[in-house]
């Protein structure tokens, strides 16, 4: 059934794409693009689920299939094949791809509606879905990088989609601007993937997951010495940080807003973001061999996490808000990484693949209701024009919140527990201040968009409800928000009960060899458990205080900590720092010595040089260009002379 289901599963998107994308102007038609670009991903999503109830009737041992569709590369001894892997990990990402791209396509039927721009854009929703497919079913790296850059690809069209609009950024005045800085900051951490790659392939000859874990398990002698396992596994991370957005490479994804939402919600919630966990996760037994690898992932992760979440705080445009919340909660599932948590890791890309696709559909649903507003300072009282779309986005805000029984509960408790019991009690202070400031700014764009006084210009605005097509995906995805968090109940609950982690204990075993974790009591894990769901409750609490009960009391603080809020506003002067410190420096550099001294004295220098001696020696050579007969004869019979007289001697 593998074999046969995963081709149709991965080959339906890219007819979709090519349907749409060839076709699409001929067939005129929003609705049947729409059905063609929506089935093409849903019915991968039917069989994905197919293969999944296989692979769960097979032994744990046995839950690994290899397919091979066609040769790509033979070189040699070098060969390189389109050979996926279907495991538990693969299926899990596989699900929440089909799954979570599905609602979206149907819901970009009713947001998109009447764009001029309709079939192209269900076309490249397609061919995005279809790489990201190749990035996580691959069985080898070569074959992920594949996806990854076709990942990138898609991300820059879909970003700059509605190219001919203005978008407000740090150097950045168009949406086109938006795409191009996502695809060259991307591009930064796609050569530290191939360094990581060709450093693996030098060392041991092959790029296949299963025969790397393998020769990496079994403990053999390195060639080059664990020091340059660490620089690969560092490498490696590089690219995860430059797809899943982690400092310093995560300027990219807030102004990937300039797209239209439901872009928003499939690079932030299902696709693109999640590569780079996928990535680690796949590469897990690497990066446990590298403590030094490990160490800097969890740091690079908790500090990402906080500075995203306070930015968060600030943000007045819904979607910048859940932009920062994204950028934060990748933090969480890397610092879950750096602890060796992968189970948890991945857990949390389930869970917040449903309830922040949830909040960005939903935040997409109160901007197509407004007329493309996305200043929350001029929204307020929307819940009485809006009911379905607030109540979704209630759950979904109550569900990131990290509140009991909801899924980003558990998914999000789970990691504070590694972080305190794998990690230090510092990191899981800078996690719970992070959960806290998440319940605080998601909270604080359900007062501002939903309660209160109404703030938009009636005259121009007239609020309403989102069609069905747009609602129907913000229930499913609410639902799953609710009951997504009991794939993986905490130990207190029961032996057994953490079904993810049973899922996928074959595919991190080997990695476990060399980073056992520690368990702690149930009393500890509850304590936690419990001071994690008050961080929550404070969080929301503060929240309405501060917009509900004592409206106003924001621009007092604001005022009083003018440092401060002007810090957050400017999002810690990231973009600032990298425009001035390196595009202009580079810019700068680039006029005044690469191109006016190296270029135009040193390159055209070197060739009006040679341009002057081959004239030079032409006007020499002219010379002997008398035209007289007598004088061409005598010149040759002189060399047939000498010709000869070297022939005798010689």
């Amino acid at each position: 059934m593998v074999s046969t289901f995963l081709p149709f599963i991965l080959l339906l998107p890219l007819a979709g794409f090519a349907i749409n994308g060839i076709f699409g102007k001929k067939i005129n038609s929003e609705r049947l693009s729409g059905l063609i670009g929506a089935s093409t991903v849903g019915i991968g999503f039917i069989l994905s689920v197919a293969i999944f109830l296989e692979l769960l009737g097979m032994a744990p041992d046995a839950r690994s299939v290899g397919v091979n569709l066609a040769d790509w590369i033979t070189a040699g001894q070098f060969s390189v094949g389109f050979s996926y892997l279907v495991d538990p990990l693969s299926v899990i990402f596989l699900l929440v791809i089909t799954g979570v791209g599905t609602l979206i396509h149907i819901y970009s039927m009713g947001y998109m509606h009447g764009d001029p721009g309709f079939s192209r854009f269900f076309a490249y929703l397609n061919l995005f879905i279809f790489m990201m497919l190749n990035l996580v079913l691959a069985d080898n790296l070569l074959l992920t990088f594949l996806g990854w850059e076709g990942v990138g690809l898609c991300s820059f069209l879909l970003i700059g989609f509605w190219y001919d609009r203005k978008f407000e950024g740090v150097g950045i005045t168009w949406t086109g601007d938006a795409a191009k800085k996502a695809f060259v900051v991307n591009r930064i951490g796609d050569l530290g993937m191939l360094i990581g790659m060709f450093i693996l392939f030098s060392q041991f000859g092959t790029l296949n997951y299963h025969q790397l874990t393998e020769v990496l398990s079994s403990g053999a002698f390195f060639p080059g010495g664990s020091d340059l396992l660490t620089v690969a596994a560092l490498c490696l991370f590089v690219g995860a940080c430059g797809k899943s957005a982690q400092i310093p490479l995560g300027v990219w994804l807030p102004d990937a807003m300039a797209g239209p939402t439901p872009v928003s919600a499939l690079i932030h919630a299902a696709t693109m973001v999640t590569a780079g966990i996928f990535l680690i996760s796949r590469n897990a037994t690497l990066f446990t061999l590298s403590p030094t690898a490990m160490a800097v992932v969890t740091g690079v992760a908790a500090t990402t996490a906080l500075i995203a979440a306070t930015v968060g705080i600030a943000q007045n445009d819904i979607k910048k808000v859940l932009a920062y919340s994204t950028v934060s909660q990748l933090g969480f599932m890397f610092v879950a990484l750096g602890v060796g948590a992968f189970t948890a890791a991945v857990f949390h890309v389930v869970t917040h693949a449903f309830f922040k696709a949830l909040l960005f559909l939903g935040s997409g649903s109160v901007i197509h209701g407004m007329h493309e507003e996305q200043d929350m300072q001029k929204m307020g009282g929307l819940k009485k024009y809006m009911p379905h779309t607030y109540k979704t986005y209630l759950i979904g805000a109550i569900a990131i919140a990290g509140i009991f029984p909801l899924s980003g509960f558990f998914s999000k408790d789970e990691i504070l527990y590694h972080a305190f019991n794998d990690g230090s009690p510092v990191l899981w202070v800078v996690g719970a201040v992070a959960a806290f400031c998440t319940a605080f700014y998601m909270f604080r764009s359900v007062h501002l968009t939903f309660d209160g006084e109404e703030r938009f210009d009636h005259h121009h605005v007239h609020p309403h409800e989102s069609p069905a097509s747009m609602t129907v995906p913000l229930w499913i995805l609410a639902v799953l928000s609710v009951v997504g968090g009991f794939l993986g109940l905490p130990a207190i609950f029961g032996e057994h009960v953490h079904l993810l982690h049973s899922w996928l204990e074959p595919v991190f075993a080997p990695a476990y060899k060399f980073f056992s974790q520690h368990h702690a009591s149930h009393t500890t894990e509850l304590v936690l458990m419990v001071v994690s769901l008050c961080i929550g409750i404070a969080g929301i609490l503060t929240a309405r205080r501060v917009y509900i009960q004592k409206p106003g009391t924001a621009d007092k603080v604001a005022a009083r900590f003018p440092a401060v809020h002007k810090l957050l506003w400017n999002k810690w002067y990231v973009d600032e720092i990298y425009e001035v410190g390196i595009v202009k420096f580079i810019w700068v550099t680039s006029q005044s010595f690469l191109h006016r001294i190296f270029d135009k004295k040193i390159i055209d220098g070197i060739l009006h040089t040679l341009a002057n001696g081959a004239g030079a020696a032409g006007r020499g050579l002219r010379q002997i260009q008398t035209g007289v007969v007598t004088n061409y004869v005598t010149l040759f019979v002189l060399g047939i002379l000498i010709i000869v007289g070297y022939l005798i001697l010689g």
